[in-house]
């Protein structure tokens, strides 16, 4: 150390002998000093300006410095920075009044990932994402599962689904790709390619929909998601509705916590004429626009939900509501029509942030509007009761005494009389 601050000092010297040598003036000498400095403060403004994404930005990152050395040096106890800035961070996500997005400190990212990949048991396994590119890593698989059956085993990597390379994709994505094929056979390609497994998921499919006729000769149809192969199910039973001398639906959405959105646009368009369904829009503007054809259903619907109605499940009403298509009874849903997104941050932190929304073809925005609001409000008072498919057979007023199920009565009666 000693001797560099030598040779700093030799060379300082020898820069100041050559300014005497030529003979510059010392006020010259000064004021190209000063010039130097200057525009080495404002290049290095400018860089600090541009790192953090402008003044705005860098005035808000003072702020916090700012509050941030009054607290270290005034407040009486020990402080925790770390945990400081995760309070910090939490607020201001939390500032965006989106229940739907939040911070998660490095903990608690590592234990939403467990957690996530836990909770995905659609094929029997847990999954998590290679960070270095390798695709889906098997952490679980579930005993007599579709995937155990098929031979998967932890360990390996998934890297493609029926031929399509998923490396690249988010967790989401990569779920959402099995997802769309619960209902069907299809390959999963491993470990890079080298090597492929035939999981079997139709023997053990159970359809989502169940249906009957009313004695009001109304079809009750009730769908309890939007996953693979909902759409599909749904339509036939329609048709066997229909067959049956059907005159009216009612469609119970309520308790639906979504699902596809392949799925949703598929019945819509077999439910609504030629138009707009709604659009899928992201931060930077793209828009995904989903249409449907001249083919439709003309007949008196009423469509159930409460506030156990979800994502792909509101956008249905919302659509078929705003078509005019359909009668809405029931309660508020909940408005969570937006799609999320988990972002890492360099600490290991992350952010579970909205990045996506439904808007129907109209340009209303479910979730900003706080949910779908039904034409009639109608409560159970037997909360119990909500989504039952027993004793709810009506007569010809559309009313039946065995029947706790406010809501799908007062459905039945309306559509006895349209």
């Amino acid at each position: 150390m000693a001797n560099l601050g030598n040779r700093l000092l030799s060379a300082i010297a020898q820069f100041m002998w050559a300014v005497l040598n030529i003979r510059i003036k010392f006020k010259y000498f000064l004021l190209i000093f000063v010039i130097c400095i200057s525009g080495a403060v404002a290049y290095t403004y400018y860089t600090m300006l541009n790192n953090v994404g402008g003044k705005e930005d860098y005035d808000e990152a003072m702020r916090y410095i700012q509050i941030k050395d009054v607290i270290d040096e005034n407040y009486i106890d020990e402080v925790d920075r770390q945990a400081l800035g995760d309070y910090a961070a939490a607020a201001m996500v939390s500032g965006l009044n989106d229940p739907w997005s939040r911070y998660m400190s490095a903990d608690e990212y590592k234990t939403y990932q467990l957690s996530s990949s836990n909770e995905y048991q659609d094929i029997g396994i847990s999954m998590i994402k290679d960070e270095n590119g390798g695709g889906f890593q098997v952490i679980g698989v579930n005993a007599t599962s579709p995937a155990a059956l098929a031979g998967l085993t932890t360990g390996m990597y998934i890297t493609s689904v029926d031929g399509v390379d998923i490396t690249g994709y988010t967790l989401e994505e990569a779920r959402t790709a099995i997802r769309s094929k619960m209902n069907t056979k299809f390959t999963l390609g491993l470990d890079g390619g080298r090597s492929t497994i035939e999981v079997d998921c139709a023997s053990v499919y159970v359809s989502p929909v169940n249906y009957r006729l009313e004695k009001t000769e109304a079809g009750y149809v009730q769908l309890t998601s939007f996953e693979a192969g909902s759409s599909q199910d749904a339509i036939a039973a329609i048709e066997d509705l229909l067959s049956q001398g059907a005159s009216a639906l009612c469609i119970d959405l309520r308790n639906n916590p979504g699902g596809l959105q392949s799925e949703v646009s598929a019945f819509l368009d077999y439910l609504l004429p030629n138009g707009v369904l709604f659009s899928v829009v992201s931060k930077d503007g793209s828009k995904e626009t989903v249409q449907s054809d001249g083919m439709c259903i003309q007949l008196p619907m009423c469509v159930l939900v409460n506030t156990g109605t979800f994502a792909e499940a509101e956008l249905c009403a919302a659509v078929l509501q705003e078509y005019n298509w359909a009668t809405i009874l029931g309660e508020v849903t909940t408005g969570k029509t937006r799609t999320q997104e988990v972002i890492t941050l360099s600490d290991g932190s992350a952010l579970l942030l909205s990045t996506g929304s439904y808007i129907t073809g109209n340009g209303n925005d479910i979730s900003k509007n706080g949910g779908v609001v039904p034409d009639v409000i109608t409560y159970n008072s037997d909360e119990s009761a909500t989504g039952t498919t027993q004793g709810t057979t009506g007569e010809s007023t559309g009313t039946a005494s065995t029947s706790n199920d406010d809501q799908l009565m007062e459905a039945l009666t309306l559509l006895s009389r349209s």
